[in-house]
């Protein structure tokens, strides 16, 4: 499985995904798509063209990686999948579908051991990082409730959005009012937005239901208690949750740190000095960082997770699906 589709590949998280295909993935050939041609992207230290997605014949392609929008992946991985291409859709659309798998490699992999569909579903960003941190305690205590606020990233919306924060921060530092924006309903630039996605009938955003949904889902904990708020911030690239934990049984922070040191795709930077945790402006790269452990009674603990969105929130937690899959299908001799 090493001819690879990647649809969105001129986008924000499909510039991301080529970079981390090159690391993560031996790949034979490369299909970069949009929905217009013309484009070339490096890739191997090669030019390749972007190809027209509808165009495209999906028969050519073992695996794609889909993150072009939740429109996009309706319509086209269906197609994909007929042709005989197994599908890591990066968008919403397929995720609470009973029968597809919510993966995070890190988290729950073991789902993809007998799965045989054409459909991996990968998690929201914010999701991924979360239950990264989650899992640890989770196996070690049990959980009994999150609380979860998010600082969340304009890259998360997409290139637009950031040029929307680079023009109003602009405007503000020359005096200006920032002038209103086409992505956010209000200005971005040195404000803080608690509105993500659309308004739910139940007064929470899409974007916080998600939070909810996803975690439960990828933890196989079904009636777990996930109380979300997701912030929009003036950052251009990575995420920030603040989480309060109760569990059902005592934890130490001693104990929390061993395991979260210990755990597959962690980075712990916990030191209780000026400095001594993580920022989405200082750390990047392929970890989900956790600091900030703190315990607010024998059975609550708070932490402070940051990922990038681009890499671990989305690009790199495909890659690794598809290397799970490629990995899978050589030791089954496919």
């Amino acid at each position: 499985m090493r001819r690879v589709a990647v649809v969105g590949a001129t986008g924000a998280v499909g510039g991301v995904m080529l970079e981390v295909l090159e690391r993560h993935l031996a790949v034979s050939t490369l299909y970069p798509l949009a929905r217009s041609a013309g484009r070339k992207l490096t890739f191997q230290g090669r030019s390749v063209p972007v190809g027209r997605l509808d165009d495209f014949d999906f028969s050519q392609a073992d695996l794609a990686l889909f993150s072009a929008g939740s429109a996009v992946s309706a319509e086209y991985v269906p197609r994909a999948v007929a042709a005989g291409c197994v599908v890591v859709d990066n968008t919403s659309h397929f995720r609470m579908q009973a029968d597809v798998p919510l993966v995070v490699p890190e988290v729950n992999a073991e789902v993809l051991r007998d799965y045989t569909g054409g459909i991996i579903a990968n998690p929201n960003c914010s999701t991924i990082q979360m239950v990264v941190a989650l899992k640890p305690i989770h196996d070690a205590v049990g959980l009994r409730q999150v609380q979860v606020c998010t600082y969340q990233s304009v890259s998360g919306s997409g290139r637009r959005a950031m040029q929307e924060l680079s023009v109003q921060s602009r405007a503000v530092l020359e005096g200006q009012a920032p002038a209103a924006g086409e992505v956010y309903p209000r200005p971005i630039a040195f404000n803080v937005l608690p509105h993500i996605d659309v308004f739910e009938e139940n007064g929470y955003t899409r974007e916080e239901m998600k939070l909810v949904r996803e975690t439960r889902k990828i933890l196989a904990e079904p009636e777990l208690a996930v109380n979300p708020t997701a912030v929009r911030v003036p950052v251009y690239r990575g995420h920030a949750e603040a989480v309060h934990l109760e569990l059902q049984a005592p934890l130490s922070v001693a104990r929390a740190r061993a395991l979260l040191a210990a755990a597959p795709g962690i980075q712990l930077l916990d030191r209780p000095e000026p400095g001594g945790y993580p920022t989405p402006a200082t750390e990047g790269g392929d970890p989900v960082y956790v600091g900030r452990i703190r315990q607010d009674h024998p059975c609550g603990l708070n932490l402070w997770i940051v990922a990038d969105n681009l890499l671990k929130g989305a690009a790199l937690n495909s890659v690794q699906i598809a290397a799970l899959l490629c990995k899978r299908r050589e030791v089954q001799g496919l």
